[in-house]
């Protein structure tokens, strides 16, 4: 069994369990699921480590304090789970909900991302669930829109290089690191090259600040359909596959969006 809720719970946990807690795995939420994209790997590396085995899960990705766009992307993950994992058998994963902090709506969404849902000891079907089929269609959430100050590039192959320099310049005059201003630049370098091979061979990058974050959006013709795009790690000899992997790993938070007009990808850089 792994348990991956916030440390104040694993204390508690360890503590009632007593002599039985060195049976259970546990893992902070606040460092695995920061990126709730970061998640579902998490839980492949723990199913891939003990195969043939009855597994069972606790992951609590959604708490009050996630702010609005981290609460999307934790619904998204939720919902992903069933895609990532309908094929494993065995495995069992628990999602706890604290229905007395979280807003009505976000649990109405668990319902429909969850085919059990628990109340008071007793589990149902949720007849609100969305099945497989709904959840791998490309995902079209609204975004809120880049703001008017939110300085943008068009690009296309040739026009890489000045990509990176706009990132890297207002990385920095934003106060980022430098290694994670770096970061910043490799991401939407990945992006952008991905936008010029198969998103009709240009695109738009949108660069600005907020009080918490550097935001980095990268939107061209093409758009991403592969539900778990940046959640399976790319075979070592693969080619392609790599970029919303790397993307995943270095940025905070990232949003992917497929829209009938094209695809964009946004990219949180918290400071």
């Amino acid at each position: 069994m792994l348990v991956v809720v916030d440390a104040a719970k694993i204390d508690a946990l360890r503590e009632t369990l007593g002599p039985d807690a060195p049976s259970v795995m546990f893992a902070d939420m606040a460092e695995v699921g920061a990126n709730p994209a970061r998640i579902i790997p998490a839980w492949r590396a723990f199913v891939d480590a003990h195969p043939k085995r009855g597994l069972r899960g606790i992951g609590e990705p959604i708490w009050a304090a996630r702010s609005s766009a981290e609460m999307v992307e934790c619904q998204r993950h939720e919902a992903l789970l069933n895609v990532a994992f309908a094929d494993t058998a065995g495995f069992s994963l628990l999602c706890p909900y604290d229905v007395d902090a979280l807003d009505p709506a976000v649990i109405e969404v668990a319902h429909h991302n969850h085919p059990v849902v628990v109340s008071d000891g007793a589990g149902r079907a949720s007849l609100a669930y969305h099945d497989v089929d709904v959840v791998e269609a490309p995902f079209a959430a609204p975004l809120p829109d880049a703001p008017d100050h939110a300085h943008a590039l068009a690009f296309e192959r040739d026009s890489l290089a000045a990509v990176r320099a706009l990132v890297g310049s207002r990385a920095r005059a934003a106060g980022l690191s430098a290694e994670r201003a770096d970061d910043l630049v490799l991401a939407v370098n990945e992006l952008a090259t991905n936008s010029v091979t198969h998103g009709g061979g240009q695109g738009v990058v949108r660069v600005w600040s907020e009080p918490a974050a550097m935001i980095c959006e990268v939107s061209d013709g093409g758009g991403v359909i592969e539900p778990l795009a940046g959640r399976e790690r790319p075979a070592g000899a693969s080619i392609g596959g790599h970029g919303l992997w790397l993307c995943n790993q270095v940025c905070d938070l990232v949003q992917i969006r497929a829209y009938p007009e094209g695809g964009v990808i946004r990219l949180h850089m918290y400071r």
